[in-house]
Formats: C-alpha cells, sequence, structure tokens
C-alpha cells in the first residue's frame, strides 16, 4: 500500500491533534467545575489554546499539502510557519490571563473542593497529552514539520504545568493551605510565556529564511563523508525551508575540461547523496562550475588530471566558512 505524501502524514496527524485535545479540554473545565481551583483552570484555558491551534494547524497543513502552481513556485509550506507563530501568540495571551487570575486569586484566596476527583482527571488528561506530544515531536522531526513540533511541544508543556496542578493539589489536599493553589499558577503563567517566545522566535525565523547552523552544519559534515576527487570545492551553499520541504542551492567546483554530461553525472551522484540522507523532502538546485586551470590544482584530489600545473599540496576540508562564501576554494 502507497504511504501518504509526508504534507499529508503530517495533515492527518494534525486532525488528531485537534480532536482528542477537544475531548481533554471537557475533561479540564469538568475539574475545575468541581474543584474551583484556578490552578486547572489555567490548565483549561491552555487547553483551549491547544483546541484552537489544533485547528489552526490542520488548516495550515492543508494548505502546506496543496502543490505548487503558478503564484507559488516553492509550494505552499511556509503557511506552517504562520501557523506556528498564531500558536504562539495565543499561547502567550493565555499566559497573560493565567497570571492576572493567578495574582487576583494569590491575593484572595479561595477554598478548593474536591480535590481527590479534580487530581484523577486531570491526571487522566496528562497521561493522553504528553504520550500524544512524543508522537507530534518524533514526526514533526522525522517529516521536518514546524507546525507538527509546535504543537506536540505545546501539549508536553500543558503535560508538565498538569504535572505541576497536580503536585499543587496533592499538597493543598494534606495541608489545606490554598494559596498554593494560585502560587502554582503563577509559576505555570511564566512557563507558558517562556514558551510562547520560543515558538514564535522559530517561526519568524522561517518565515525570515534564517540560517540553520546546525542543520548546515550537520550536512556539510556528512557530505565531507562522501566527497569525490571531482569535486575540487563547493561553495555558495544555500538551505531555505518551506515547511517540510527544503530547497537547496549549491556551487560545485568540477574539473574545467569536463563536458555538459560530465559534469551533469557529478551533480546527480552529489544530489543522490544528500536525498538518500534527508529523503524526497529536498529539491536541490546545483550549478557547476569549472575550476580555475592552474591555480586550485594545489589544493585539488583528482589524481589522474590530464592538465595539472602545479603539484597536490593540502585538502580543503569543507566547513561553515568555505562552503557558505560565493567563492571558489584555494590553497
Amino acid at each position: 500500500m502507497m504511504q501518504p505524501s509526508v504534507p499529508l502524514q503530517n495533515l492527518r496527524m494534525q486532525k488528531w491533534v485537534a480532536s482528542v485535545s477537544l475531548v481533554l479540554v471537557v475533561l479540564k473545565f469538568a475539574a475545575y467545575y468541581f474543584t474551583a481551583s484556578v490552578a486547572i483552570l489555567t490548565d483549561a484555558m491552555e487547553s483551549i489554546v491547544n483546541v484552537v491551534a489544533g485547528f489552526v494547524g490542520v488548516y495550515s497543513l492543508f494548505i502546506a499539502a496543496q502543490p505548487r502552481d503558478r503564484n507559488h513556485p516553492y509550494g505552499h509550506g511556509k503557511a506552517e510557519f504562520l501557523s506556528a507563530a498564531v500558536e504562539g501568540i495565543l499561547i502567550g495571551a493565555t499566559g497573560i490571563f493565567i497570571l492576572y487570575e493567578a495574582i487576583r486569586k494569590l491575593i484572595n484566596p479561595v477554598p478548593v473542593e474536591r480535590v481527590d476527583l479534580g487530581i484523577i482527571l486531570i491526571a487522566i488528561t496528562a497521561i493522553i497529552n504528553y504520550a500524544l506530544g512524543a508522537v507530534c515531536i518524533q514526526k514533526g522531526k522525522k517529516n521536518r514539520s514546524l507546525a507538527l513540533e509546535a504543537s506536540g511541544r505545546h501539549l508536553q508543556t500543558d503535560t508538565y504545568s498538569t504535572l505541576a496542578v497536580i503536585a499543587g493539589l496533592i499538597v493543598i489536599y494534606f495541608i489545606r493551605i490554598y494559596w498554593i493553589d494560585a502560587m502554582v499558577a503563577v509559576i505555570l503563567a511564566g512557563f507558558i510565556l517562556y514558551t510562547s517566545y520560543n515558538i514564535i522566535r522559530r517561526s519568524i525565523a522561517g518565515i525570515m529564511d534564517e540560517a540553520d547552523k546546525v542543520l548546515q552544519e550537520e550536512m556539510i559534515q556528512y557530505i565531507n563523508g562522501y566527497r569525490r576527487e571531482n569535486w575540487i570545492d563547493l561553495h555558495n551553499l544555500r538551505i531555505i525551508k518551506y515547511g517540510s520541504i527544503f530547497h537547496i542551492d549549491a556551487h560545485l567546483t568540477v574539473p574545467w575540461y569536463f563536458n555538459v554530461r560530465e559534469a551533469h553525472e557529478e551533480i546527480d551522484i552529489f544530489s543522490n547523496i544528500i536525498k538518500e540522507a534527508y529523503g524526497a523532502s529536498v529539491e536541490l538546485f546545483v550549478h557547476s562550475d569549472g575550476c580555475v586551470e592552474g591555480v586550485q590544482c594545489p589544493i585539488c584530489l583528482k589524481k589522474d588530471c590530464p592538465v595539472r600545473k602545479q603539484p597536490f599540496e593540502k585538502k580543503v576540508a569543507w566547513t561553515l566558512d568555505n562552503v557558505l562564501n560565493n567563492k571558489k576554494h584555494y590553497s
């Protein structure tokens, strides 16, 4: 049976996130109804954001899964970054609301009722959230989907906050100090605001095509391991992410006397090596350059070069500094 495309896999996963989040928010508000705990209210409010963000994510991944067209020659993958930005803003707004409510209840504490039932209900949501979040993050990393990763981390953030709520409720259950409930909510609000900042920061970086230096370093090291003697240098490497698709531009220097067919054979080998590691989610645009006759001989690894004018001196390792620059390598 044929596997669905990566964007469709992401969309299917996001639909599960939205559906499960809707069930969990009902459970959490039920817990709040029975307990009147402001900490549980904060957890429930964050779950509302999960639901809204989940459906925003479904729409963005639906858009990202659309094929490229005349108006979007690179596809629609940037919609994922917009989705992550919206989710981050929603999380931040929720954090501010929670902080306000928590401070208000900290000033005027109220009793928490039926603590044991509240613990049971939100413990169930914590287990489901963490498991679903882990699956989302794993799938998001595999398919290189920021929207799925953002959803997964949001779900796990929700889990951590729920655990903090449970810890506070256990303390209240035994010692009946009710201001602890509001204090837990204040701490959670700070954690939620920090999560919001990180998600918004990553989404803006994607929209602005900020270089992912970890990915660049990883890819350059990988290529170094498969370097061929006909590849005299690699320069002007650029990686742009559109949702789950990578667009890679690079200039590959080959011997100047290669004909068009020979140069394209080297490009095909280079492209296939990268696709083996990063899958079908990679699109490569590799331009072949001819070496500078005589000048690049000291760094050329080709042993049987018929036009060599200078002896080989040293191998120049490909690094971020020389591969990202738009100029050929010399000794």
